[in-house]
């Protein structure tokens, strides 16, 4: 049976997703309409930006606890961002989103459906540090190797140069997604997050989780989905009305 929402959840995505919201609309600015803005692609604005994104792959492996079908729910989730591949790649097509965080949320609920009850052989806290780990090792697979600050190991360049093990996190070198989240590492985090949903979803967190503390956030963290969905559209029109 599907368990109560969680306030906290629901009110920490909400305030996730309007930050998020305000990301897109400094970088509308920035690389669609040329507003000059260098500080906006350096390290720590990218950061904030994976934080943000990894907020929500996070929680989004506590709340498939909770999920009646997480089939169903990685199947839709999935499908909005090939949507957002198509509208990209129709409205601009510089900007194409070939493997974003939806592609990835979606991807990592379907495996979550197919292999949740070998995961459940674990101890919780055991596989969260487990995933913990394989987050850390492979967060620069995307980049090129495997490994800590204080050593890599670099992979064969024939698995980037492949062309279709890019959502994986093996990029070739001429592929381009504006927005990219690859399984390795984040299918990681959305471990980490399903391994935590245990105890959360049975009630065993602080009490602070289990108490509404914002309306209005929690309601933006009911629908991010359609906040995610709709939001870049209307921002891009507003700054294009602005812009003529």
């Amino acid at each position: 049976m599907q368990q109560s929402r969680i306030p906290l959840i629901d009110e920490i995505r909400g305030g996730a997703i309007l930050l998020m919201v305000i990301y897109h609309a400094g970088y509308d600015l920035v690389a669609i309409f040329g507003v000059p803005c260098p500080l906006f692609f350096s390290p720590g604005v990218n950061f904030l930006r994976d934080v943000m994104a990894g907020s929500f792959i996070l929680i989004s492996g506590c709340t498939c606890r909770l999920s009646r079908s997480n089939l169903r729910r990685g199947t839709m989730t999935f499908g909005c961002g090939l949507l957002m591949t198509a509208v990209t790649a129709l409205v601009i097509p510089d900007q194409l989103i070939v493997f974003g965080v939806l592609h990835c949320l979606g991807a990592c609920m379907l495996l979550f459906a197919l292999c949740g009850r070998w995961l459940d052989r674990l101890c919780p806290t055991a596989g969260a540090i487990l995933a913990g780990i394989l987050f850390y090792l492979t967060f620069s697979v995307p980049r090129g190797y495997v490994g800590g600050i204080a050593y890599y190991i670099a992979l064969p360049r024939a698995l980037y140069e492949a062309r279709f093990l890019f959502p994986l996190g093996m990029p070739s070198s001429t592929f381009f997604s504006s927005d990219y989240y690859p399984l390795i590492p984040w299918f990681f985090l959305f471990l980490i997050g399903a391994f935590l949903g245990v105890p959360l979803a049975a009630r065993r967190f602080p009490a602070v989780f289990y108490r509404p503390h914002c309306r209005l956030l929690a309601f933006v963290g009911r629908h991010t989905l359609w906040v995610y969905l709709l939001h870049q559209p209307l921002i891009y029109g507003l700054l294009l009305l602005l812009a003529q």
